[in-house]
């Protein structure tokens, strides 16, 4: 809930001339609802300028339902009816805070796919559950929860929430542990083509390591993605590592 107005236009506009520059990156940036409209006409102008295709551009969350008397609430449809092409699914903070369940995230999930949104589903567990080493158990029936509809298409984000703007990060060794088993979860034809990230304090300085393990495709950035000048070096790394 940052730069709702004017100020996340601007940080979207430097994030589209940014990513613009570097190929092997794609880019997306995830507004306030606030915000969307104006972000994607401001960033479809930046790449009609540049010659460039326009940076991805998703809702933070959704309704599982496409219509009806959910009075302040946002459907896919109506994203997908605005231009947004992308929507974040069962953040753990969607989880603590609004008591999103695995099932209503599996819903959410199939709304999205079926409005033609592609859902950026996070999974996670808290440190109480990973001192109890339970990880893989609560990270893996939040994948099974999501397994059938993630076959026709979607991007999933393992989000530990105890690394979640505490400055704590899982070690690259540690995360690629859980993502390898994500992508086995997933069966052989799902875990090959869908996207693994990894959501935890990414910064600057830990996202080359990162983003060089086998089965980290990507990274779902917080408290680093709030000002350019945070965020491009990721960015920069990201396109680093897909030259070599």
């Amino acid at each position: 809930m940052h730069h709702g107005g004017p100020e996340g236009v601007e940080l979207a506009v430097q994030v589209a001339r940014t990513a613009a520059f570097l190929p092997g990156v794609e880019a997306v940036v995830a507004p306030p609802h606030l915000a969307i409209v104006p972000v994607l006409q401001e960033c479809r102008e930046v790449a009609r300028q540049l010659g460039r295709p326009p940076i991805g551009v998703a809702a933070q969350n959704v309704h599982p339902e496409p219509k009806g008397a959910f009075t302040g609430e946002v459907s896919a449809p109506m994203l997908h009816d605005v231009g947004c092409e992308w929507v974040i699914v069962g953040h753990s903070e969607r989880r603590a805070y609004f008591g999103e369940t695995n099932e209503l995230v599996r819903k959410k999930t199939e709304a999205a796919l079926d409005a033609g949104l592609t859902p950026i589903v996070c999974v996670g567990e808290t440190l109480e559950e990973r001192e109890r080493g339970r990880t893989l158990d609560v990270v893996l029936a939040m994948v099974d929860a999501v397994r059938l509809p993630l076959a026709r298409g979607g991007v999933i984000a393992y989000e530990p929430v105890w690394a979640i703007g505490t400055g704590q990060v899982a070690t690259p060794q540690d995360a690629e542990q859980v993502h390898a088993a994500i992508r086995e979860r997933l069966g052989p034809d799902v875990g090959q083509r869908t996207r693994i990230l990894y959501g935890g304090s990414v910064k600057a300085d830990n996202a080359p390591e990162l983003l060089s393990q086998a089965n980290i495709d990507g990274a779902l950035v917080g408290g680093a993605s709030l000002t350019i000048d945070a965020f491009a070096p990721i960015l920069r790394a990201a396109q680093t590592l897909s030259e070599r």
